[in-house]
């Protein structure tokens, strides 16, 4: 595996050709151990070093070294993953979460077949998970940077309604990216010559009905024209409210709904299977080098992953008749399955755009599933305004 994982190292920029080879290591003990502490890593690793904690305080070293800049490490290695990904549309998601109550992680992330693929992670002190447009914008920019480079510019952008604000959907538009974002329900509704109509909180719903406001104008500052759905997916008082680029329907609820897979990335990382909550790094610099760490393995695996299911080998790692993993945990097993009788491993790193060839069989899910808009007996009522 670390013979694997260093032939893709080796090839970035690294200011000492030996922060290579401890980068390769460190992938290689979390994908071996599925952890974030360094005593579990320290193990998998091979070196001249006797001691065990020679090994565990060079990898602290490679986390607290300064010259090591994980943007520059991890672009490369994940823009060179989605060179494959074709004229297929690609769907982002921005998201934040604290991490020991006084750092916050901001992703943008690939929204890929079910579960998302770090595109752009940084890690600051800020005890919320509120960030300003000021802050995202930087990243955001960054990103629109990398996508250029590779010619991928039909881009469909997704957020929660922490991230409403005209300021980001501006630059969205001057972007040329589409968007889909959750508003609060404080939020003014007006014609396109500014007269009122409502505030969100004041359109009441019938359940399973769907009200749509084309060519509307938001907020007092008349931010538009963009296109609004609210609707009321069950009996209870819950309503959901998005605003898009492009006119809507009860689809964009769906289209919304894909924003949940940063969410099970987030608990990947944290809980779920690489155990980022347990290690006991308290600085936003050294957590950031290891959450670059942590991007390259989901990287690696979802690639694996895809590549076992193109190659139509899948049901040897996954026990469902239609797929019933995802592709990171295909990986996982494919990886293992693999080093266990000697074969190679991430003989290729790719993300391919476009439908998924095997989707996931039905499962339940614990988080809100927004196609429940496609359900029968959902009204749909369209108000366009011109």
């Amino acid at each position: 595996m670390y013979q694997a994982v260093r032939q893709y190292a080796k090839t970035l920029l690294w200011n000492d050709s030996r922060n290579a080879d401890t980068f390769a290591w460190l992938v290689t003990g979390m994908l071996q151990s599925q952890k974030s502490t360094l005593p579990d890593w320290i193990t998998h690793r091979q070196s001249n070093a006797t001691f065990a904690q020679s090994r565990e305080r060079q990898a602290r070293r490679w986390l607290g070294n300064a010259k090591i800049d994980p943007v520059s490490i991890y672009g490369p290695l994940v823009t060179s993953a989605l060179r494959t990904w074709g004229e297929h549309r690609l769907v982002l998601a921005l998201d934040t979460s604290v991490l020991f109550e006084d750092f916050c992680m901001i992703r943008v992330a690939v929204l890929f077949r079910g579960r998302a693929v770090p595109l752009y992670s940084t890690v600051i002190t800020h005890s919320s998970a509120q960030v300003s447009t000021a802050r995202l914008l930087p990243v955001l920019a960054h990103v629109k940077g990398m996508l250029d480079f590779l010619g991928i510019r039909n881009v469909r952008f997704l957020a929660d309604r922490g991230f409403c604000d005209i300021d980001l959907m501006d630059w969205l538009w001057a972007c040329g990216w589409h968007y889909r974002i959750r508003i609060k329900s404080s939020l003014i509704l007006a014609d396109p010559q500014g007269q009122r109509l409502c505030k969100v909180n004041e359109v009441k719903l019938a359940p399973r009905e769907t009200r749509c406001f084309h060519n509307v104008t938001i907020t007092g500052q008349r931010f538009g024209p963009v296109h609004v759905v609210l609707g009321r997916p069950t009996d209870g008082p819950e309503q959901w409210q998005v605003v898009s680029d492009e006119p809507t329907s009860v689809e964009t609820f769906a289209e919304y709904g894909e924003r949940f897979q940063i969410e099970e990335g987030f608990l990947d990382d944290k809980s779920g299977l690489f155990g980022l909550e347990a290690s006991r790094l308290r600085d936003a610099a050294s957590l950031e080098r290891l959450v670059l760490v942590i991007s390259t393995a989901t990287l690696f695996l979802n690639s694996e992953g895809l590549q076992v299911v193109e190659q139509g080998l899948r049901r040897r790692v996954d026990p469902h008749w239609q797929r019933g993993l995802s592709y990171l945990k295909i990986g996982l097993r494919a990886v293992q399955y693999a080093l266990a009788r000697g074969k190679a491993i991430f003989t290729r790193l790719g993300l391919h755009g476009g439908d998924d060839p095997e989707p996931v069989g039905y499962r339940t899910s614990k988080q809100p599933d927004l196609r429940i808009a496609f359900e029968v007996g959902w009204t749909l009522v369209f108000r366009p305004l011109s």
